[in-house]
């Protein structure tokens, strides 16, 4: 048994990535699956898309590989996080489509919860704010919605989980019902201080905490696949959330070190260690990882759109028709053109936290076409990853701080972009040498506890930089298309 399987589930895709024993991909497969968006603001997943793709991308990935069952050592799970399902304990049943993290269908009852004081409660207990991006009021969503359905829970007859319980329930065929701890920590429902379930957010919320699965570390027993999906047991050894894992990947496990992910939306996580750092800039408080039951903390900010601007120029405004495109246009767009993109398509995340702006562009000429497009949307991600780490520095100002940051997703291949990036936030970017830095960290999970990956201070000594981009860009430049930026959420803020 000298290879790991990393099951990496994400919002548009399920990916499966087969690494050897020296932590070297041997074999990736992918399959793309339907988004459902039923109304504005709604998105959906169907349950069984996101487990179909996930189960035949693993197959996939062991045969690419050369491989048998019997050469992969254990399987590590990473997931999007806050996607809500739940489904018949008995039967396995989905009772409604998987609400998405992006989904905003209930904003008005998280504006209920803020105008009844609830936040600072919920904030104390999980780190999180009163918003639709979490768990926990989806959750409510579907118990309130179908028919029946809440009844049958405080009956013991539902169970809900985030996608890695999904995937786990059927990996395993219905015998266990867990998360992790850094999944538990995005529902809204965990006490990120106590450790378990908080009995007074649930009662809120009227969810039962029977239906709630049981909550491991990061590297723990999640349980062994069913023979017949790949013709003999896996065991499942690691679990983490996709950006908790990109932190692991990048090995962030020093205080004040920092990465950021750009995938459908964007996320950036500062390790803050053993100490939980409340903020004041409308930042989240999370888990970063939890290992022999000792949870590291971290803040995150999340950006709803980042890699999903580059989507909506292919898909909606039809302006490219690959995502690689958009390097070339924005480096041939019009230097006098000052357009701004701000990209609120699902409402504004950290720090603004507004579920219902919009999107906007300003600067427009006639002349404004697909260059000027792409390298607003381009910039657009920069932009709001500077909003993310003056919050941060707001909150956790410290001698010694991680001077670069890095970098990792699709994203984070544009050149022209993290070029963009380094420009506008003044300091060093750091792009690995593996770019797969949430499979990575699902892996070494999964291959240390099995015994086939070395321990943390060695994983972490392995990490290596592919290209540092550096500042070039004046100060005057930067606050100036910074200030742009800032009059141009604040346009979007009022509207």
């Amino acid at each position: 048994m000298t290879h790991v399987l990393a099951l990496d589930q994400g919002t548009t895709s399920s990916r499966a990535i087969v690494f050897d024993g020296e932590m070297r991909i041997a074999s990736v497969a992918q399959e793309e699956f339907a988004q459902h968006y039923p109304a504005s603001g709604w998105v959906e997943h169907a349950p069984a898309d996101l487990w179909s793709s996930t189960a035949a991308t693993a197959r996939a990935a062991i045969e690419k590989a050369g491989l048998r069952a019997a050469d992969i050592a254990a399987i590590g799970i990473t997931n999007q996080r806050e996607t809500t399902l739940v489904w018949d304990r008995r039967t396995g049943r989905p009772l409604h489509n998987a609400l998405v993290w992006q989904d905003r269908r209930t904003a008005d009852f998280c504006t209920t919860l803020r105008e009844g004081g609830h936040e600072p409660m919920i904030t104390a207990r999980t780190g999180l704010l009163a918003d639709p991006y979490f768990s926990a009021t989806k959750l409510k969503w579907i118990l309130d919605h179908v028919e029946g359905a809440r009844d049958r829970a405080h009956r013991g007859e539902l169970a809900f989980g985030t996608v890695d319980s999904w995937l786990i329930w059927n990996l395993t065929g219905g015998a266990v019902h867990v998360t992790d701890a850094t999944n538990a920590a995005r529902t809204m429902l965990y006490d990120i201080h106590k450790h378990r379930w908080s009995r007074t957010i649930c009662d809120l919320f009227d969810i039962p905490l029977e239906m709630l699965p049981q909550v491991r570390d990061c590297a723990a027993e999640f349980g062994r696949t069913r023979v017949d999906l790949f013709g003999r047991e896996i065991p499942i050894l690691g679990v983490a959330g996709d950006q908790q894992a990109a932190t692991i990947g990048q090995a962030c496990f020093a205080p004040g070190m920092m990465k950021s992910t750009y995938g459908t939306g964007c996320f950036a996580v500062l390790n803050t260690g053993a100490t939980p750092v409340a903020s004041a800039s409308k930042l989240l408080t999370t888990i970063a990882y939890q290992l022999d039951g000792v949870p590291t903390y971290a803040l995150e900010g999340s950006i709803f759109i980042a890699g999903a601007v580059v989507q909506w120029l292919r898909d909606g405004l039809k302006v490219i028709r690959a995502a690689s495109e958009t390097q070339a246009l924005a480096e041939a767009a019009d230097p006098a053109q000052e357009l701004v993109l701000v990209p609120a398509f699902v409402g504004l995340g950290a720090p603004y936290w507004n579920p219902a702006a919009r999107g906007a562009i300003f600067g427009l000429t006639r002349n404004s076409g697909p260059a000027e497009f792409a390298r607003a949307a381009l910039e657009s991600v920069g932009f709001q990853t500077r909003d993310l780490l003056e919050a941060m520095q707001a909150d956790w100002a410290r001698e010694g701080a991680q001077p670069s940051l890095r970098v990792d997703g699709g994203m984070a291949a544009s050149d022209y972009a993290m070029q963009f990036l380094a420009d506008i936030i003044g300091a060093p970017v750091d792009r690995p040498q593996v770019l797969e830095t949430t499979a990575l960290g699902a892996a070494w999970l999964a291959g240390m506890r099995a015994g086939l990956y070395p321990a943390q201070d060695e994983f972490a000594r392995s990490w290596a930089v592919e290209r540092q981009f550096t500042p070039g860009m004046d100060a005057q430049t930067r606050e100036a298309k910074y200030a742009r930026w800032k009059r141009a959420v604040a346009a979007v803020l009022s509207a």
